[in-house]
């Protein structure tokens, strides 16, 4: 019996440490925000100029268009919080950005959509998760953006189904 409490006690430590360390500040999360407008808008500018592509061409200037314009909204955001909007991208973001660098023509274009489609899944989760916290500013910058991410997710399938 003492043995199944101690199990039962380590894994609700477990759960809650991972649930902990899963939950951002609002002032992350608006970061983490801007640096994921920021991946967008350069991997929309290098779509243009690597794809073979004229659908894909015109999602990377839709992606520049519209994080162009969620980086602003974000950036008010931020410092209204006194977070200095930060200018780079996160490393997970660097990387697929290198990797995409490397490539060109159809390759470049199916990695593109699979780095689209991956990251896309991503933020609208954690955009659904902020909008459902309250109904502060960064909620309703995470609530006004989801529609906008759910568009880039349905564009990237579509580009998906028809490679």
């Amino acid at each position: 019996m003492l043995r199944r409490e101690s199990l039962s006690l380590a894994l609700a430590f477990i759960v809650g440490v991972s649930i902990g360390a899963v939950a951002k500040t609002e002032k992350e999360f608006v970061s983490d925000a801007i640096k994921g407008d920021n991946a967008e808008i350069a991997m929309g500018q290098l779509a243009i100029s690597k794809s073979a592509s004229d659908p894909v061409k015109t999602f990377g200037q839709t992606l520049i268009d519209d994080h162009s314009k969620a980086k602003t909204d974000a950036s008010a955001v931020a410092t209204k919080l006194g977070v200095s909007p930060p200018s780079q991208m996160s490393p997970d973001a660097q990387r697929a950005m290198t990797r995409l660098q490397q490539l060109s023509g159809s390759d470049f274009d199916k990695e593109f959509i699979r780095v689209m489609v991956e990251d896309h899944q991503k933020d609208i989760a954690e955009f659904k998760q902020e909008a459902g916290n309250g109904h502060g500013p960064v909620q309703q910058l995470a609530a006004q953006t989801l529609p906008t991410l759910e568009k880039h997710l349905q564009i990237a399938k579509s580009l998906n189904a028809q490679k």
